[in-house]
């Protein structure tokens, strides 16, 4: 189904679920309306008749139904009530619309609380059919001697009721066939803007020509009659400089471009190929040429940019990838006489001289090996503490292990993988703190232990500290105080997250421009 009959099928839809609800509720809310009124009405009048004197002095008399029934039906007519039916304690009728019913008993079953002294509204069957009524007692001397009973038939509201339905239903209808009208309008209006094209055709020509756009090297730039900037590419907002989230789109070229020929070209209507053009101190080759609409008239232009240095920069590139396979080449020589050193030693049987030459090539100390052996027998933990520690020799850290660690009781079901993003992110932010603290001194402490019944990790630093404005947020991925946006505000989120997925919890204090501890508590067993 095509994109404007859609539109007219929907907006038709729409119109008509519209015009239902309001019908329904608008019909609901009178109906409920007209028979409150109603029922208002009737009770106001039977109380009002309820306090005439001559109503009330009637009941003394040896036939009440003289006085009271001339009355009753005048009333009846002024106020357009069906009846006003008025009877004593024994419900026995003194006025009626209908004469011959006078001296009956009144019928409805309903006026037990209005000889209570209550005034009612009640829907009730009558003799002359349902009607809503509105009944009141009649007091004399303080008892009630008597009721009127004020009514309106059912069937009259209902009546009321049919006639603002086909109110509402006529006015639905036209809204309705306006609608359709103005539907068929939107459609067509709609189709002449997008060349009959589906909506899904054109989404995926946009998508087309974005990825086209964004494939090609150079720099795109096309304006319109007015010099405005209608296409640009993230080529081109490289080149000119600009961040991509700035919108260009709808700005003037020469704002950007100063005595750009683009604008010549959209004058005169001819192409021009291979001009040069200074950009922020590079050399581009631009090709300009005219955008013709279908009757041959130039609508804009579109230029390309390329980069008239860039072989140069290439060859620049080679040369220094060039030097650097230079410098590997080297560096793998002087590791390879390294090795044959090495070889050579553990051939000769100088076993303790390779032992000593290999802890020189990697600065570990035999004491931190022989305590890592003993306390943390664990080889993944171990190598991996090694590693760090070779790491902060190069950084110029002082990085060290509390000689009181203790990781013998690992549990065999501990996910080690977990332990070491734990224990290398916290290790890693202790190192970055440091090296910003701007002190002569750059210490990171680690403690391990596994006394008792969960694994303790703590790492100390003597950094600049955590600000407590940060303390709900260090966590938070994404969220990072460093300079620099590259892999920052990751690695404390990776450790909650591995923290919670072992059942533990994480912890930190701090002091401003002092220290900041990070304790992590995970217990050896879930849940305990």
């Amino acid at each position: 189904m095509r994109l404007h009959t859609k539109l007219m099928l929907g907006i038709s839809l729409l119109i008509i679920l519209i015009g239902s609800i309001f019908e329904f509720s608008f019909t609901s809310l009178m109906e409920k309306t007209l028979k409150q009124e109603k029922g208002e009405q009737a009770l106001s009048v039977a109380q009002s008749i309820s306090h005439i004197p001559e109503i009330k002095e009637a009941f003394l008399t040896d036939d009440p139904a003289i006085i009271i029934q001339p009355i009753a039906e005048q009333i009846r007519k002024q106020v357009r009530a069906e009846f006003i039916v008025i009877g004593n304690r024994e419900e026995i009728r003194y006025s009626h619309p209908n004469s011959e019913r006078l001296g009956e008993k009144m019928v409805g079953g309903d006026n037990t609380k209005v000889f209570e002294g209550k005034s009612i509204i009640s829907d009730s069957v009558g003799t002359l059919g349902p009607s809503l009524r509105g009944k009141a007692p009649i007091f004399l001397e303080g008892e009630v001697i008597g009721v009127v009973s004020v009514g309106y038939l059912q069937d009259e509201i209902k009546k009321e009721i049919s006639n603002i339905r086909r109110q509402m239903f006529l006015i639905t209808f036209l809204v309705l066939i306006g609608g359709v009208f103005v539907a068929y309008f939107i459609s067509r209006n709609m189709r002449k803007a997008t060349f009959g094209l589906e909506p899904k055709e054109i989404a995926w020509m946009y998508q087309e020509k974005h990825a086209i756009l964004e494939s090609i090297h150079e720099a795109i730039i096309a304006i319109d009659v007015y010099g405005k900037i209608t296409v640009v590419n993230e080529t081109a907002h490289r080149i000119l400089q600009v961040d991509n989230e700035i919108l260009l789109r709808g700005r003037r070229v020469d704002d950007l471009l100063e005595n750009t020929r683009l604008l010549d070209v959209v004058n005169t209507g001819k192409a021009e190929y291979d001009q040069e053009y200074m950009i922020c101190g590079e050399v581009y080759l631009v090709n300009s040429i005219p955008i013709l609409s279908k009757r041959g008239m130039v609508i804009g232009a579109v230029a390309s940019l390329r980069n008239k240095s860039e072989l140069a920069n290439l060859l620049q590139e080679l040369s220094h990838v060039r030097a650097y396979a230079e410098g590997l080449r080297a560096q793998t020589h002087e590791y390879s006489n390294r090795l044959y050193t090495l070889l050579g030693l553990i051939q000769l049987g100088s076993y303790k001289e390779a032992i000593d030459y290999i802890s020189k090539e990697v600065d570990v100390t035999q004491s931190l090996i022989r305590f890592l052996m003993k306390e943390i027998p664990d080889p993944i933990i171990a190598g991996f503490i090694l590693g760090k520690k070779s790491l902060a020799s190069e950084m110029k850290i002082s990085f060290d292990i509390d000689h009181h660690s203790s990781f013998k009781d690992l549990p065999v079901d501990i996910d080690r993988e977990k332990l070491v993003t734990i224990i290398g992110n916290l290790v890693n932010n202790a190192f970055e703190a440091v090296r910003e603290n701007g002190k002569d001194s750059k210490e990171v402490t680690l403690f391990l232990t596994d006394l008792g019944k969960d694994l303790i990790i703590e790492v100390e630093d003597n950094g600049r500290g955590i600000d407590l404005v940060h303390s709900e947020s260090i966590f938070q991925e994404g969220f990072t105080t460093k300079n620099t946006n590259t892999n920052a505000g990751i690695g404390l989120s990776l450790v909650q997250r591995a923290i919670s997925e072992m059942g533990g919890y994480i912890t930190f204090t701090s002091d401003k421009e002092e220290n900041t501890i990070f304790t992590v508590a995970i217990p050896k067993k879930r849940g305990g």
